[in-house]
């Protein structure tokens, strides 16, 4: 699989989740259902449908989080952790982007993450990225769930949408809540949205690290991601 392919694939992923999901919740007052009700199925059906279109190319991380994670556990190297990242928030900006077409901008801006309180939407941005980048870890290198993480892994995040909607407007994707603020001009509290999940991604590969694989000595991990930035660093200042 070449490179560019994997970095299209990202960007029309996360087209997917964030354009299918913020679209429900633009049309939620065309809806007899309630919001709290039609955004959750939205994301987790959004991101079920990205997975089987371009989880094959890519690994389906359509999230800046996940890939930080993956690039923790030595899954994704540094320099195509940033190219994953340009590629999630562009195809996140796009999807805002062919809302606005069909829509306004205020219904854009509608759609943007907005927390109920900094301090409660920080901690469910924490808490429910850990648990959804938890389960993507084990789900993708299982033996024994490899063949349910298909399904496992939109389930989760439509569990969290449900949960934490009120809170945080369920974000758990810097991408996820960018897009919407750029084009929508609004920026409520959006170092929560990339702070959180950054963090929360952290605490998942900690977690897996410690919990499933049984290494309790982080110093070899931490080693080897000190010399793929620095090595990344070094390429990109001769280059």
């Amino acid at each position: 699989m070449q490179q560019w392919q994997k970095y299209f694939a990202e960007l029309l992923g996360t087209f997917i989740l964030v354009f299918v999901g913020t679209t429900a919740i633009a049309g939620a007052d065309l809806s007899p259902l309630p919001v709290l009700l039609i955004a959750p199925f939205a994301f987790g059906l959004a991101l079920l449908g990205g997975l089987y279109a371009f989880g094959e190319v890519s690994g389906g991380h359509f999230n800046p989080a996940v890939s930080l994670a993956m690039f923790l556990d030595g899954r994704l190297g540094a320099f195509e952790l940033i190219g994953y990242w340009v590629c999630q928030f562009s195809g996140a900006i796009l999807a805002s982007l062919l809302l606005l077409v069909a829509t306004s901008q205020a219904d854009v801006a509608a759609t943007a993450t907005v927390p109920s309180t900094n301090g409660a939407a920080f901690v469910m941005e924490v808490a429910f990225t850990a648990i959804f980048v938890s389960c993507i870890l084990q789900a993708t290198r299982s033996g024994t769930f490899s063949g349910s993480a298909l399904l496992a892994i939109p389930l989760t995040l439509t569990m969290i949408q449900f949960a934490a909607i009120p809170f945080s407007g369920a974000s758990v994707n810097p991408a996820r809540s960018l897009g919407p603020d750029v084009v929508g001009n609004t920026w409520n509290s959006v170092w929560i949205y990339f702070l959180g999940p950054a963090t929360g991604a952290v605490i998942a590969w900690l977690v897996h690290t410690v919990v499933v694989r049984g290494d309790t000595n982080l110093r070899d991990d931490l080693e080897r991601i000190d010399a793929e930035v620095e090595v990344t660093a070094a390429e990109s200042e001769m280059q």
